[in-house]
């Protein structure tokens, strides 16, 4: 069972702001920080990976031409830094925990596995099992339409969470926290994409700009009672893969696990 954060009854993140006191903040960053499980050295860190873009007043200043901060000093960052930082981590993170959890996977089998863990949908539902949401330094338009549970932002502070525990302890600190949240979603979540080769490669191509895959039948033999199909599929101007199938949608699926088998292999 993954365990929230719990800060207490009277505790919420909008009372960690900077301009509240030290003493103030510093009891309720040590609450967090124990349910992370890591001390920050850094502690800084911690606060920059749970401040939105709509709460930096610089950024606010920028999009809006005012010159009227919104809700945090000048000084505060907000997480995109961070984040970027985090997607990497956690890539590499959830790659070595899927090669560890499944030595015999084939490349193509383990990124239908990788895919569905750290896609947005699955990022978000991390966070929410933190409760992370009811800690993220919003604006108050931001907050007041519901940011705090818009899977979008949830999915970027979790990996702003995961990029301040590398930048503070190492890969060890941050590949010690995924696999403890994370780990009790791997099976449930991973090996029902696993069955869906098309929708892996479909969200493959979309995370990298490229056109969905297209599927064209290239020949159907045997008796009507029997067939047998062969579809190529592609990307781009990529070359093509094929698979068969009794069914025209056995035929795609295979093909499409073998094109994401073999563009995951030469992205390697």
């Amino acid at each position: 069972m993954v365990r929230c954060l719990a800060l207490g009854p009277h505790v919420h993140w909008h009372q960690l702001r900077p301009a509240l006191s030290a003493e103030t903040r510093k009891p309720a960053l040590e609450q967090i920080q124990q349910a992370l499980g890591h001390k920050f050295a850094d502690v800084k860190l911690l606060e920059e990976a749970l401040v939105h873009p709509s709460a930096n007043p610089r950024r606010s200043r920028a999009k809006s031409g005012k010159a009227k901060a919104v809700e945090t000093p000048p000084t505060v960052r907000d997480y995109n830094r961070l984040e970027f930082i985090g997607d990497r981590v956690l890539g590499l993170v959830v790659a070595t925990l899927l090669a560890e959890r499944f030595p015999q996977a084939e490349a193509g089998e383990l990124a239908l596995r990788y895919n569905a863990l750290v896609k947005q949908e699955s990022l978000a539902r991390f966070a929410q099992s933190l409760g992370l949401g009811d800690f993220i330094q919003l604006s108050r338009s931001e907050r007041d339409s519901g940011g705090a549970g818009k899977p979008a932002i949830l999915a970027d502070a979790c990996e702003a969470v995961v990029a301040a525990l590398y930048l503070d302890g190492g890969l060890k600190v941050a590949e010690r926290f995924v696999r403890r949240y994370m780990e009790p979603m791997m099976s449930e979540v991973a090996n029902g994409a696993a069955k869906d080769p098309k929708t892996a490669l479909q969200e493959w191509a979309a995370a990298r700009g490229k056109a969905a895959p297209r599927y064209e039948i290239v020949s159907t033999e045997g008796p009507p009672h029997e067939p047998r199909f062969t579809v190529a599929v592609k990307l781009g101007n990529g070359e093509p893969a094929k698979g068969q199938g009794g069914s025209k949608r056995a035929a795609e699926q295979e093909a499409a696990g073998r094109l994401l088998d073999r563009l995951v292999t030469e992205k390697a």
